[in-house]
């Protein structure tokens, strides 16, 4: 029995609270993660995982066992980029995530250029836009938009983005403009619902939140579309500012709405730093939290309302 191997899928275990997550986030059969549990509790003539209604729970003896494994295994970890190399100059791989639009509007052109500076650096960038945890996506750094939850992870702010409502000028010279959320029920609105399904927008005012109902007649899946087709004087739409910046800069969207918008949502790059990091992670954000911090500056649109 591989005994590194064995405490390396007992921490899996009950760090995703099941035998079958483990068996998923290691990529190996259940049969497998289930056999090296038992060989080490065999190994070690001890009870260390109760499964019970609510998961899988530590015996005395297995909290016991595996504070001492995370802690073997983290100064083997700490060993292994000591000697690589890690912490003498940048260089190995990072593996980078960000929501799909922003990764490639935004994160991407940043990376190719850290790539440039450092050329001994890999990079992965996973565009995607479900949240990815560090440990079970094996996730080095990720660019975050919105509130973040308290965690052990290291945030570093970028800005901020807002959530806007938009249209073509040509719509809005046929149509008008929406002085208040209400109008939408007699716009034409561009949704991600169902074809003529309720839908309904948050908007703010005076601290308080407004919810605007309507019905759209057309629907779309992703936001290129939706602004593709707000482009043509379809309708209205609601998008995250940097997708649109361009376009309401060049005059081919115009914002409505802009004293209902709901509160700017925060923009942070974040990062596991509960060890010592390594140099290819010190210098990927010391690259690019400045320059993401200017991007988002430059994409920022001025604002009619108050903020």
């Amino acid at each position: 029995m591989d005994r590194l191997d064995a405490m390396s899928v007992l921490l899996a275990a009950v760090e995703s609270g099941s035998l079958s997550k483990a068996s998923r986030n290691l990529r190996l059969p259940l049969a497998t993660v289930s056999r090296k549990v038992s060989e080490l509790e065999t190994h070690l003539k001890a009870t260390l995982l109760v499964r019970s209604a609510k998961g899988l729970e530590l015996t005395p003896a297995g909290r016991s066992y595996v504070a001492s494994a995370k802690s073997i295994l983290e100064q083997l970890n700490e060993a292994e980029r000591a000697a690589s190399g890690e912490y003498t100059e940048p260089k190995g791989d990072l593996v980078v995530t960000a929501p799909i639009m922003f990764g490639r509007l935004n994160v991407l052109p940043v990376v190719t250029s850290f790539l440039e500076a450092y050329p001994d650096v890999s990079v992965g960038l996973v565009m995607t836009d479900r949240v990815t945890h560090f440990l079970e996506d094996q996730v080095d750094v990720a660019l975050r938009i919105g509130p973040l939850p308290d965690s052990s992870l290291i945030a570093s702010r970028l800005g901020t983005v807002r959530h806007v409502v938009c249209a073509s000028p040509g719509y809005l010279a046929a149509n008008g403009a929406p002085s208040k959320p209400e109008d939408l029920a007699r716009h034409r609105v561009i949704s991600f619902q169902s074809i003529s399904a309720l839908s309904s927008w948050v908007f703010e005012s005076a601290g308080s939140e407004i919810t605007a109902s309507f019905r759209s007649r057309l629907s779309v899946n992703t936001i290129d579309a939706a602004i593709d087709a707000a482009l043509s004087g379809a309708g209205l739409v609601r998008a995250v500012s940097y997708q649109i910046a361009d376009h309401v800069r060049a005059g081919r969207l115009a914002l409505v709405l802009e004293s209902f918008e709901p509160k700017p949502r925060p923009v942070h790059l974040v990062y596991d730093a509960q060890n010592r990091l390594p140099l290819k992670l010190r210098a990927f954000v010391d690259f690019v939290v400045p320059r993401m911090r200017q991007r988002l500056v430059d994409v920022a649109l001025d604002s009619a309302a108050s903020r």
